[in-house]
C-alpha cells in the first residue's frame, strides 16, 4: 500500500470510530468529552466524521487516493484541530480535545510528509 492511501486508511479508521462512538454510546461520550447543550448537534458532527471518514477510509482501501482526497483529509483535520484548539483554550470545551488536537496535527503532517514523498519520487521517475 502507497503512502497516501495508508494514510486515508489511518484518518478512515480514526474519523469512522470517533465519529460512530457518540451516536452508539452517548453517555460515555459525554462522561470523556464533557456535557453538551445541543445532543442533536453532537449527533450533526458525528454522522459527518463517520461518513468522511468511510470516505477516507474506502479511497486508501482502493488506492484510489486524488488530491480531492489529500485535501479532504487535511482540510478536514485542520478545521477539526483549529476548533479543537480554539475552543479548549477558551475554556468552551474540556482539555481532552486537545488530544484530540495532537491527532489532527499528526494527520496534517503525515499528509504533507506523503505529499512531498510523492512529488520527490514522481520527479526522480520522470527523469530517467
Amino acid at each position: 500500500m502507497n503512502r497516501p492511501a495508508r494514510i486515508a486508511t489511518l484518518q478512515g479508521i480514526y474519523w469512522a470510530l470517533t465519529g460512530i462512538w457518540p451516536l452508539v454510546h452517548m453517555a460515555s461520550f459525554l462522561w470523556v468529552t464533557g456535557p453538551k447543550e445541543d445532543l442533536w448537534l453532537v449527533r450533526t458532527v458525528a454522522v459527518l466524521i463517520t461518513v468522511i471518514g468511510l470516505v477516507l477510509l474506502a479511497a486508501g482501501i482502493k488506492k484510489r487516493v486524488t488530491p480531492e482526497i489529500r485535501w479532504l483529509g487535511i482540510g478536514g483535520a485542520a478545521g477539526l484541530g483549529f476548533i479543537d484548539v480554539y475552543y479548549s483554550l477558551n475554556d468552551v470545551i474540556r482539555n481532552v480535545y486537545l488530544l484530540d488536537a495532537i491527532g489532527e496535527l499528526v494527520l496534517i503532517l503525515l499528509w504533507l510528509w506523503a505529499g512531498k514523498r510523492d512529488l520527490i519520487t514522481s520527479t526522480s521517475e520522470n527523469q530517467r
